[in-house]
C-alpha cells in the first residue's frame, strides 16, 4: 500500500492498515510539506518518480506505532505549543513550504499560554507549565524540528521531549536549536524513553496533534503507549 502524500495521508492510511489488522506494508510517495515520516524510509526530497524507483526495491521493515485516544501515530504526537501551531497554521493555507511551519510557530507563540500538565511515565513525574511535550517515534515533527534526534521507530519505546514554559529570548534561542537537534542541553528541556506516558491537564481539556492531524477529544487526560513492530513499512536503501 503507497500513500501519496504527506504525513496527514500517511496517518490516515496506516490507522486504514492497522484498525482493519492488514499485513500490507506502508510505503509514502511524499508530495506533502513536513514530510517527516519520509525520511524514516529513505523517500525525502525525492521527487514522485524517483521515489516510486526507489520503493520498487525497498526492503520491509516493522515500526513502532503509537496508539493513543483510540487512534495510532506513526511519527509523533503532541500536546501544548505543537498543537496550537497545527491550529494557526490550518488557518493560513496559502503558506507554502518552510513557511508554513516556521511562521505559524511565532503567531501562535505570541497568543499562547503554556497549560498546567502533570506528565507520567514509569519513574519520572512532572507538574507544571509546559510549553509542549511531543511523544515521538520519529526524530522530527513539523517537517523542521528535530525533537528527539535520538529516536529510532524500531527500539519498541517512544521518545518524550518535554519543554518547560520559556520568556521569548529563550524562545527564540530555541527554536533554531530544535531545528538542529541541539536543544537537549536546554535547562527547560527533558528528554525521555518509554513504553507508555499519560498527560494530564489540570486547567481544562486537552488539545492534541497526532502526526500533525488536530484532535479535541474532550478530555483532561491522555494515555499514550507503544506497540512495537505493529506496521510493516517500505524502507528503500
Amino acid at each position: 500500500m503507497v500513500a501519496v502524500g504527506g504525513d496527514g495521508t500517511v496517518h490516515e492510511v496506516a490507522n486504514g492498515l492497522l484498525s482493519h489488522g492488514s499485513d500490507a506494508a506502508l510505503g509514502v510517495v511524499p508530495i506533502g510539506t513536513g514530510n517527516d515520516f519520509a525520511k524514516l524510509v529513505g523517500v525525502y526530497r525525492h521527487s514522485p518518480t524517483r521515489a516510486v524507483r526507489r520503493l520498487v526495491t525497498a526492503q520491509t521493515a516493522a515500526f513502532d506505532v503509537g496508539r493513543a485516544l483510540g487512534e495510532y501515530f506513526v511519527n509523533s504526537m503532541g500536546f501544548g505549543l505543537g498543537p496550537e501551531v497545527v491550529r494557526v497554521r490550518n488557518g493560513m493555507p496559502r503558506l507554502r513550504g518552510f513557511l508554513s511551519y516556521l511562521v505559524p510557530v511565532f503567531r501562535a507563540f505570541a497568543t499562547f499560554r503554556p497549560p498546567l500538565l502533570t506528565v507520567r511515565a514509569g519513574g519520572f513525574t512532572e507538574t507544571g507549565y509546559m510549553m509542549m511535550v511531543e511523544v515521538c517515534n520519529g526524530t522530527t515533527a513539523g517537517g523542521s524540528y528535530k525533537f528527539a534526534p535520538g529516536a529510532q521507530p524500531s527500539d519498541g519505546s517512544l521518545d518524550v521531549c518535554l519543554v518547560r514554559r520559556v520568556s521569548l529570548p529563550r524562545f527564540l534561542l530555541a527554536v533554531p536549536r530544535v531545528m538542529r537537534g541541539t536543544h537537549t542541553s536546554m535547562r527547560e528541556v527533558t528528554l525521555f524513553r518509554t513504553r507508555e506516558v499519560t498527560i494530564r491537564s489540570l486547567e481544562g481539556p486537552l488539545l492534541v496533534h497526532l502526526d500533525g492531524e488536530l484532535r479535541q477529544p474532550g478530555t483532561d487526560e491522555c494515555a499514550v503507549r507503544v506497540e512495537p513492530g505493529r506496521l510493516k513499512v517500505l524502507v528503500a536503501r
